[in-house]
């Protein structure tokens, strides 16, 4: 089971710039289970889990996001590893 599991909510030019496949992608890398999804509000919503040091890396990566995203905010709260996906992937 996962050591940390956080929700994320990411703000700023966040849709339109593959935000979600860049997440997704990184999530792999750091070995990460969860998902990611884009809000109405124009922001993405990502459920982020694994050991502490892989999330908190993909923490920080969250707040730069890939080439042509602006980010201005990142806020995250606890959520339950039990609630964690198998794998990483993107929602609609």
């Amino acid at each position: 089971m996962p050591d940390k599991a956080l929700l994320v909510s990411i703000r700023g030019r966040v849709q339109g710039v593959g935000f979600r496949m860049w997440t997704e992608r990184e999530a792999e890398v750091f070995g990460l289970r969860g998902w990611v999804k884009n809000e109405p509000d124009g922001s993405v919503t990502a459920l982020i889990g694994g050991s502490d040091e892989a999330v908190e890396k993909m923490l920080d990566l969250l707040g730069s996001g890939p080439r042509g995203a602006a980010v201005t905010g990142v806020t995250t709260s606890p959520a339950d590893p039990a609630d964690l996906p198998a794998g990483f992937a993107q929602r609609r």
